[in-house]
């Protein structure tokens, strides 16, 4: 059985008190409780602070380009089915320059665990309104406050119909780490936001803010989180600041699975050597 010490790397270069710490220990506690060792996880990052989490998570990774980590994280998993893969990235990498992606990947329904980092500001890049940002808030590029409505990340998945769709704390790690563990069990896309603090530069969304603030569906019991209506009127309702398994549905089969003629002999393990025969062919046909 892996350990945490088997997923721990070098020191994180994140702030102090960054939520994204919270994030990452409730990853690796999610993969050693459901026994998957290192060597068989891909994390796929995009740019920003939460794209460190391809080289602090300790297990393969891929740091790949601003808003693209959903794109190369499907193509893993699709070269090798067997892989536990997450994309990982923030709200502004996910919904503002990746925004596309994240819609195509929620109807394309491929098995990977895509978890949003979500601190409604650019952090790396210091404080600049992100595309969650709450509506008046002031930021470097907002000084008298922001006049765009922000995204709805829950409602948009919900309305697209993704096969699991939960939102945790970083300042909740028990049940985050049970909502990923959930995520990574889901056969097809699964989409978890996070609200990940920004200790440095958003002095409003801090944690004192969401633990007075937050609606734990867990711990509803009238709650169905198999009832997609009942799930988008919860999500409204509350003003997106629920938290837990908001909405599954574990009959929708992945992309996987629907795909005619798709081998379940992952693409890495077949031999692609070319006989001699084979060679001289292909030649031939560029004389």
């Amino acid at each position: 059985m892996p350990t945490l010490q088997d997923f721990q790397t070098e020191r994180a270069t994140w702030c102090p008190g960054c939520g994204d710490f919270g994030v990452l220990n409730a990853m690796q506690k999610a993969v050693i409780n459901l026994g998957i060792e290192p060597d068989d996880i891909v994390v796929v990052s995009g740019i920003g602070c939460s794209g460190k989490m391809a080289q602090h998570f300790g297990a393969y990774g891929l740091h790949s380009l601003h808003g693209r980590s959903l794109p190369t994280a499907q193509a893993v998993k699709l070269a090798n089915r067997k892989l536990t893969v997450f994309a990982a990235g923030g709200d502004g990498d996910g919904f503002g320059i990746g925004m596309g992606h994240f819609i195509h990947a929620i109807r394309r329904n491929i098995d990977i665990t895509y978890i949003v980092m979500d601190n409604h500001i650019y952090g790396l890049t210091t404080g600049q309104a992100s595309p969650t940002s709450d509506e008046g808030a002031k930021t470097k590029t907002s000084p008298y406050g922001t006049v765009e409505a922000p995204i709805a990340p829950l409602q948009l998945a919900l309305a697209q119909n993704c096969g699991f769709v939960a939102q945790g704390f970083s300042g909740n790690i028990k049940q985050l780490t049970t909502l990923i563990e959930k995520a990574v069990l889901h056969k097809g896309f699964s989409f978890v936001n996070v609200f990940s603090p920004c200790v440095t530069f958003n002095k409003v969304n801090t944690y004192e803010f969401y633990k007075s603030h937050l609606v734990n569906l867990d711990e509803d019991p009238s709650y169905d989180p198999h009832d997609r209506v009942q799930a988008l009127r919860r999500v409204a309702e509350a003003g997106n600041v629920v938290v837990g398994l908001i909405y599954e549905d574990p009959h929708r089969q992945s992309f996987e699975e629907s795909l005619h003629g798709y081998p379940e002999t992952p693409m890495v393990h077949n031999d692609l050597s070319l006989g001699e025969a084979d060679y001289e062919t292909i030649l031939a046909s560029f004389r």
